[in-house]
């Protein structure tokens, strides 16, 4: 449901004349039957338009396919069933439809980047190791599980356990442990250019939905050196009208840094805001163009 409210608030228009009743309709139909699955052929029948002209006007004016928003609709029931009523993944599944609890651990996996079980636990059973390192930056919060590299944050001295607390709300039921001499060798490896090589890959684990994973690579396709709009994001990602969405999921990049969010520039080409300071995303994008020169 998230995705749908920021591709429709990014617009900044509301649809008109029959267009408008299209959505709606189509909006009506699939929050009230989601449980059926329909398809986009049903859903064109219903509403006595074929499914290639529904299609485009649907994804025009809401952001996304009708495909795309009965999966947020399923992916949304889901996770109350899972979280506050607590179903197995079995009852789950077929409460909201789907064949089985194989399709709704694709349905998790392809939009939250983790299976349903690993959502409801909410980092249960998740060991997130972290420690804080010196930086160019200041203070450098690391968090790793056995995958690679979870979380990247930065502090000031004294300012330690507010960014802490900041990271491990995005797992509160996983297990850390401070463990500096396993975080170490990801800081070295991590601040010091000559160790970024092909032969020397630093393995990093993306956890969000697919519209913040996509958003989050495309920003590891900037080059060092260089800064792009949201608008270019957008467009990148084949949603050029969700300018506004991709700034809140640039503004929830979990690897500072490493995922180079602080490349990411407002429309005029002016510095926007940064979760861990301006004066710190100015010292970054100063400190790559040193690497440069």
């Amino acid at each position: 449901m998230t995705m749908l409210v920021n591709a429709v608030s990014a617009t900044d228009i509301t649809p008109e004349g029959s267009d408008y009743e299209t959505v709606r309709r189509v909006i009506e139909m699939i929050t009230n039957d989601y449980r059926e699955q329909p398809s986009l052929e049903t859903i064109a029948e219903r509403l006595g338009q074929s499914p290639t002209q529904l299609q485009k006007v649907f994804t025009r004016w809401a952001g996304l396919s009708p495909k795309a928003f009965l999966q947020a609709v399923t992916l949304d029931h889901a996770k109350r069933l899972l979280g506050q009523e607590r179903l197995p993944l079995l009852e789950t599944s077929f409460e909201v439809g789907l064949s089985g609890p194989g399709r709704l651990h694709d349905l998790f996996v392809t939009h939250e980047a983790m299976s349903p079980g690993e959502w409801k636990a909410r980092g249960g059973g998740l060991t997130i190791r972290y420690g804080f390192h010196p930086s160019p930056f200041g203070l450098a919060l690391v968090m790793i599980t056995e995958r690679g590299l979870a979380g990247l944050a930065f502090a000031d001295l004294g300012g330690e356990r507010a960014c802490y607390e900041d990271m491990a709300q995005r797992w509160p039921n996983a297990t850390y442990v401070e463990d500096s001499a396993a975080t170490a060798p990801y800081a070295a490896h991590i601040f010091d250019p000559g160790k970024w090589s092909c032969e020397q890959p630093l393995r990093v684990v993306l956890i969000g939905t697919d519209f913040q994973v996509r958003v989050w690579e495309s920003l590891l396709k900037i080059p060092l050196g260089k800064a792009v709009t949201y608008s270019d994001l957008a467009r990148d990602i084949g949603q050029p009208t969700a300018s506004r969405a991709v700034g809140a999921a640039v503004g929830r990049n979990p690897i500072s840094f490493v995922v180079p969010c602080h490349r990411a520039l407002g429309k005029s080409g002016a510095l926007t805001g940064y979760h861990w300071g301006l004066t710190r995303k100015r010292a970054m994008l100063g400190w790559e163009a040193a690497q440069m020169s």
